[in-house]
């Protein structure tokens, strides 16, 4: 059993320290943190001023340096999720970030300013929803990984055995990492998505759970970060593992999803669809060895399952995998490519069915996890679906819904839940659950990746493809646009600041903060708003004659129109980008 973290705990505020108070049974431990030399020590509850400003807490997140020196983040509010083989899993919903600093008056008015950019940026970060922990079990493992282990590794904190892919706070736990004594108040969070449901089929009560990891290697949004990096780590990776507990038997399917791992960029510029970029230089037999030899030492077998069009401007990343894939020639790696659009258009969503007949076969090969009540295993799950559209979201999370409701079905099968030729699809009020439960898990993917809830959810919550879904993904795709290109950036940067791609330097003589902006960026929007105004202007005001009025139109519309094709040809100088991590160490 891992030594659990503290659950209770309490926050003294003194203008010297900060005391971090365990308040569970039997604990006399303080976490201390002195605020001008930031050293961190272990006290005990004696040690704590009674003068202190004392506040409850649920949990250290951990602590960020900034311009004006280093801050305490912790959580202040968090609603319970559920309980996972008796652990109480929590969503931590509100933060406070604290500084160890009492006055700015040691920066200047350029510094204040960039701290307060940065405060913004890291409290975008806390404000993003998703993010889970527990003061008792381990999420960043799936339950075959836990069945794996050593005497040893069940020995260590939650900190110490955490899948280090999955603890997004790991860049704030730096300090408290590096002392084992104080592990049990560092509680790693996870980023994702989870729900649990207390299902009944034919009388029979069951537990189903779905957990979404999000991966911190090669983190970030839509645009800014695609294909992988120089170690192998795919851009938007998701673990997600399907759960079921029935009568102390413990099943599970786990699926991965990740861009296309070779190294590619997709820069917004103002297009609705900006051209994918293959790099023309790059050792992408390097970068895709890399991470495929790392997924068959976690899960196995891969099985690929590409959704990209075959054509237009996402068939040369179809064929360049397909191409990686065969020059790879391991017999741990199996390949799909499967043209979602084309083959599901005019809404024949059912075609999918075409895909799940091809892989059936593989999927009843690589099997699923399972425990009987005594803890013995029964079956290991072999290998996995890696799937992956463009995003990795919207085509991505429709697929893996239904592979994932084929393998459990062979569980309650095997369970006895369900009875020899009944259909989980026949089980009215289950599949209303599995399928909210999905369509939410895409959503959470989706606006923690592209800004927006998923599309094509209609069909995942209730098994058609509908009008009004197609209208709500009209809609979240114009939303995508704007963010895409007008606050991505600022998002980008948030989440590097947050994982520590970027470490602020408050002797650096020149602010990446403080990046002028092309003339263009101003000059031209002015321009055509100008324009269009003085056209609509002509026309509402004519003239004694309308050739004069045609004229004056002409002109100004001309002028606005120019200007937009203008802006629209620059399209990249009028994008938010990033200004923390420089375009090369992302693309």
């Amino acid at each position: 059993m891992a030594a659990a973290a503290y659950e209770q705990l309490k926050l003294h505020i003194t203008p010297e320290k900060f005391y971090v108070e365990a308040c569970d049974d039997g604990a006399d431990d303080v976490l201390t943190i002195d605020r001008v030399s930031t050293e961190v020590t272990l006290a005990v509850k004696k040690d704590v001023p009674p003068s202190a400003v004392t506040r409850p807490i649920f949990g250290i997140l951990g602590t960020i340096h900034l311009v004006a020196g280093n801050y305490l983040v912790v959580i202040t509010k968090k609603i319970k999720v559920g309980e996972f083989f008796n652990h109480a899993i929590w969503k931590a919903t509100d933060f406070d970030v604290l500084s160890y600093k009492k006055t700015m008056l040691h920066l200047t008015d350029i510094q204040l300013q960039d701290n307060k950019t940065f405060l913004a940026m890291l409290n975008h970060v806390l404000s993003m929803d998703g993010f889970y922990f527990s003061t008792t079990y381990d999420l960043t493992h799936t339950l075959q990984r836990l069945s794996n282990t050593s005497p040893e590794f069940q020995e260590m904190s939650l900190l110490e055995r955490a899948d280090q892919r999955f603890v997004w706070n790991g860049h704030l736990l730096r300090e408290l990492s590096a002392q084992p004594e104080v592990h049990r108040f560092a509680l790693p969070v996870l980023h994702g998505f989870i729900t649990m449901h207390s299902c009944s089929i034919n009388g029979k009560y069951f537990d189903w759970i779905l957990i979404s990891r999000r991966s911190c290697f090669r983190a970030g949004v839509r645009y800014y970060v695609r294909g992988i990096d120089s170690e192998g780590h795919a851009a938007n990776f998701v673990e997600t593992e399907q759960i079921v507990h029935y009568n102390g038997n413990r099943a599970s399917f786990v699926q991965t999803r990740g861009s296309i791992p070779v190294f590619w960029s997709q820069r917004p510029n103002l297009k609705y669809k900006p051209q994918p970029q293959i790099n023309k230089v790059a050792n992408h037999m390097d970068g895709f060895q890399r991470h495929f030899d790392s997924q068959v030492i976690i899960y196995g077998k891969q099985v690929i399952i590409n959704l990209v069009n075959h054509k237009g401007s996402e068939k040369p990343l179809e064929q360049t995998f397909a191409k990686m894939v065969s020059s790879l020639g391991s017999g741990m790696i199996r390949y799909f490519a499967f043209d979602f659009h084309k083959e599901c258009k005019n809404m024949r969503w059912d075609r999918l069915s075409i895909l799940l007949d091809q892989v059936a076969e593989i999927q009843d090969e690589l099997s699923y996890f399972l425990v009987d009540s005594a803890g013995k295993v029964v079956t290991n799950q072999e290998g996995v679906f890696r799937s992956n559209c463009m995003d990795c979201l919207d085509r991505t999370n429709v697929i893996q819904s239904l592979l994932a409701r084929r393998s459990l079905q062979a569980q309650l099968q095997r369970l006895g839940v369900l009875h020899v030729g009944q259909k989980l699809e026949e089980q009215d009020e289950f599949e209303k659950i599995y399928k909210n439960a999905w369509a939410d898990n895409a959503n959470a993917c989706a606006k923690q990746y592209a800004g927006t809830g998923a599309l094509k959810t209609d069909f995942t919550r209730t098994g058609k493809r509908t009008r009004l879904g197609l209208i709500m993904d009209g809609c979240n795709s114009l939303l995508r646009y704007y963010k895409n290109n007008f606050s991505d950036g600022f998002r980008q940067d948030s989440i590097d600041l947050f994982l520590g791609n970027y470490s602020v330097d408050e002797l650096e003589s020149h602010s990446p903060l403080s990046v002028p902006r092309d003339w263009k960026f101003l000059a031209l929007p002015i321009i055509m708003v100008v324009a269009f105004s003085m056209c609509i202007i002509c026309l509402l005001m004519a003239g004694d004659t309308w050739t004069e009025t045609l004229a004056y139109v002409l002109f100004w519309g001309v002028a606005s129109i120019g200007t937009f094709f203008i802006i629209l040809y620059n399209g990249k100088d009028f994008v938010d980008a990033p200004r923390l991590v420089q375009k090369e160490k992302i693309d």
